[in-house]
């Protein structure tokens, strides 16, 4: 048998943005509850792309309304990864949380794009969720350092499910990507959000690494994460070593994350600690996300399934399972990357396209950079 030839830089990315946007479209109509419930409604496990969870009446059903989730739509988990592969299109170098101001802002305010789940053009920031809001809140409307905007703002993954873009950029530099990120997510978010965004964007470009496996990934993760987020991982994946099928491990899994989920045991009726800042609490998806990419040894089918199923804030943690599996170079199956577009309305091959003209801008700016700067070290010396 001749050996499969490694995944391009083009490939990665391709596989890692529409991994995420189809593991987002298949989390989305059960996001929100248990696996026990995703089990009844659906007479089994979810192994593909399902329809809303109030099938005909989702305009109106709470609390989904007025989201048509589910038929391949995505959520705002694409809708915000697309955006910031748009700001790297316009800036064409390394971001900050500057370019997130001057930049992904105004594109959420002012211009108009069709929205899958309202089934409608709109502008994003009428899709975003509140904590997405709070970028135009205070950045546009509070005239606060963007560097300092995300204080305040609920601890959730709102910054993380974004950051895929971040760690393609920085391929096969995770601590790079865990900078940039943690720089980019200072407008969005704090506490343990924003390191999720920093480790997010570190496992993908882990995970762009020639010859990378799931366990490189989390030790690349572990090596760069702090506090609650790294305690979290470690628990949670040292948990998911011990199973090669998700059915099996989705119990054990959440046991093993809910010491440091703040959310808790009822996802739509959180606690009274939940999302506030905490330097010894984590949020659920990453970990999660990062454990189905191990229990599937980095088959995408199998982490995104496994995530979907796992329920709660399954779309995001989809999103992430699938950036990462993609990452590693593990394809998107086609029929489902078809039915996504094609009911989303989205070319899921532009920004992937777009992003890898971007990316070796950047390395030849970053190789021109670190020249100079041997120059004058060696001059120096």
């Amino acid at each position: 048998m001749t050996p499969t030839a490694p995944a391009t830089l083009e490939e990665r990315i391709t596989r890692s943005l529409v991994g995420a946007a189809v593991g987002d479209a298949l989390g989305g109509p059960v996001e929100g509850y248990s696996p026990e419930q995703i089990a009844e409604r659906h007479g089994g496990r979810v192994h593909g792309i399902v329809g809303p969870w109030n099938g005909d009446d989702w305009r109106t059903a709470r609390p989904i309304a007025p989201y048509h989730k589910g038929d391949g739509h995505v959520t705002d988990d694409t809708l915000m990864t697309h955006a910031l592969v748009r700001v790297y299109a316009k800036v064409r170098d390394h971001l900050d949380a500057y370019a997130v101001a001057d930049h992904l802002v105004p594109d959420l305010m002012t211009t108009p794009r069709w929205i899958p789940e309202l089934e409608a053009e709109a502008l994003p920031l009428h899709r975003i969720f509140l904590a997405e809001k709070w970028l135009v809140t205070r950045i546009h409307y509070g005239h606060v350092d963007p560097r300092e905007a995300g204080t305040g703002n609920i601890v959730n993954c709102g910054a993380a499910m974004y950051m895929a873009p971040v760690g393609l950029v920085n391929a096969a530099n995770p601590a790079g990507a865990y900078t940039e990120a943690l720089d980019i997510a200072g407008a969005h978010q704090s506490s343990y959000g924003r390191e999720a965004a920093g480790v997010f964007a570190a496992g993908v470009a882990a995970a762009c690494t020639p010859a990378a496996t799931p366990d490189s990934v989390i030790e690349a993760c572990l090596s760069l994460s702090k506090d609650g987020t790294r305690a979290a991982i470690e628990t949670v994946c040292d948990t998911a070593s011990r199973y090669s099928d998700f059915e099996s491990a989705l119990v054990p899994l959440r046991q093993a994350v809910a010491p440091y989920d703040t959310v808790g045991p009822d996802y739509r009726t959180p606690s009274l600690g939940a999302r506030r800042p905490s330097r010894i609490h984590s949020i659920e998806e990453l970990p999660v996300a990062l454990a189905m990419l191990l229990i599937s040894g980095g088959d995408y089918r199998h982490a995104v399934l496994g995530s979907v199923n796992y329920g709660r804030d399954c779309d995001s943690i989809a999103t992430m399972s699938g950036a990462l599996a993609g990452a590693l170079g593990s394809e998107t199956p086609p029929d489902w990357a078809k039915t996504v577009a094609e009911s989303s309305r989205l070319d899921l091959q532009a920004p992937a396209t777009t992003l890898t003209e971007v990316t070796r801008e950047i390395f030849t700016r970053d190789t021109a950079r670190r020249r100079t700067h041997e120059t004058a070290y060696a001059e120096l010396s």
